[in-house]
Order: structure tokens, then sequence, then C-alpha cells
């Protein structure tokens, strides 16, 4: 079955160099994206209650993007991305989400995403 791409966007007060640490690094991802994170080179092992998955980061953009593929997924062409955009003119701030899911999932899959941000916010400060 082939997955389906969605983009999320989420408005948060943050500079994109501190937010671009909590997405980059183990240590960052651990406080609010999953229990435990560990990194050997370009594969992370994330660790929610007991249960493990490893990504591989594909590509990582200093103060901007990271870009990692579920080590489980068959298909290469799926991944998920975090990147921060900032409005040239406003200097908003947000964090862009790109992902894959089946058909079936996408609803519950934004609902994750929207719970992790929530997360990401609290750690952050930012409302």
């Amino acid at each position: 079955m082939e997955k389906i791409k969605y983009e999320l966007e989420f408005p948060i007060h943050a500079s994109p160099q501190l937010i671009y640490q909590y997405i980059s690094t183990p240590s960052g991802l651990s406080e609010w994206f999953a229990d435990n994170v560990n990194s050997r080179g370009e594969l992370f092992k994330f660790i929610w209650d007991g249960a493990e998955e490893q990504a591989k980061l594909l590509t990582k953009k200093s103060g901007e993007r990271v870009k990692f593929r579920w080590l489980a997924d068959d298909e290469d062409s799926y991944y998920f991305e975090l990147r921060i955009q900032v409005d040239e003119i406003t200097k908003d701030v947000s964090i862009m989400i790109t992902d894959f899911a089946d058909d079936d999932e996408v609803e519950e899959s934004k609902m994750l995403w929207d719970n992790m941000i929530s997360n990401l916010k609290q750690v952050l400060g930012s409302t």
C-alpha cells in the first residue's frame, strides 16, 4: 500500500537556533519526541515505553532542517522531515513537518505530531 505524503505547520515562539538543538540532537529529541534517543553516526534509536525504532539521518542543514527515514519502512522514498521556517517580514517562526502515513492513518498521524509539537512547545516554554 502506498503511503500519503502530508505537511503540517506549527507556529512556535522560540529562536530557530534553540529549536534546532531540540530537533537535531539525541538529547534534544529525548526531551519531547521519545523517552530516550541514542545515536551512532547517522543511525538514531528512538525508544518509547520500551519499544525501539531506528531511523537513519538522511540530511541535516544546520539551524534549518533534519530529515530521517525509519529503517522499518521498506520504501526508501518515505521519510519525515522537521524544518524550521522563518518569515522574512514578520520573523515569525514555524516548524514544518513533512511525513508519510497509510491512507487510513493520516489523521491519527497528524494528531500524534500535534501532541509531539505541544510537548516541544512546553519544553521550550513557548505558547
